[in-house]
């Protein structure tokens, strides 16, 4: 059964809001406690909670840490997560150096681009050069990739991706890219969220300022 992508987002806001929970003292949960702290109501949070299996108790709520551990595995944080990411400029290099995706269960391996003044196999995390991709894909066993390189690049760099064996990427080069059915993209596009962000906020001063008037 296909689960409804707004769904798997709630699934990782509960989860985040659930570790804040526990972080101040709490056991148990009900459901309208998560639901105001999500932005949701209590019947969607259980609605979530059922189409996985998930169940509370009316008088006791849930347990924090089995819903903890439930969402975990549902979400595949069970287990390390490897990751690569083909670009190494400015932006991949930024999340590359970001520190926290292991607390997460992500575990960044490697850094592929096609400039060779930015291989260092001696980093932590190395650059390599993007024509080892699939053998590293291969070798490691890794299914998800990042995609920070420019458009005119996008496409060809996700088909080798795609044809080294991984199955879901995440894409910030601003252009619609074509995959195969079993391959997942998720899209990121900081110009088009901005420009959103401004148009929404730009909306809202003008409503003020007609209000006022």
């Amino acid at each position: 059964m296909t689960k409804n992508k707004n769904c798997i987002l709630r699934l990782s806001r509960y989860k985040n809001s659930l570790h804040r929970f526990k972080a101040i003292g709490f056991v148990k949960i009900f459901s309208d406690y998560l639901a105001d702290a999500v932005g949701v109501t209590s019947a969607q949070v259980r609605k979530d909670f059922s189409l996985f299996g998930i169940t509370g108790n009316k008088r006791g709520g849930y347990h924090i840490d089995s819903l903890l551990e439930q969402l975990h595995e549902i979400l595949g944080k069970n287990e390390l997560q490897k990751v690569i990411i083909a670009g190494a400029g400015s932006l991949g290099s930024a999340l590359i150096k970001y520190k926290n995706f292991e607390q997460e269960g992500i575990k960044l391996v490697a850094g592929f681009d096609i400039d060779p003044s930015k291989h260092n196999t001696k980093l932590p995390i190395p650059i390599l050069p993007l024509e080892e991709l699939s053998t590293f894909v291969e070798d490691n066993s890794v299914k998800i990739g990042i995609l920070s390189v420019p458009e005119i690049a996008a496409q060809q760099t996700l088909d080798i991706m795609v044809q080294a064996g991984v199955k879901g990427i995440l894409n910030f080069a601003p252009i619609q890219l074509k995959a195969p059915a079993d391959c997942i993209i998720n899209n990121v596009n900081l110009e088009v969220e901005l420009e959103n962000l401004i148009y929404f906020v730009n909306s809202l001063q003008k409503k003020n300022c007609t209000a006022t008037q």
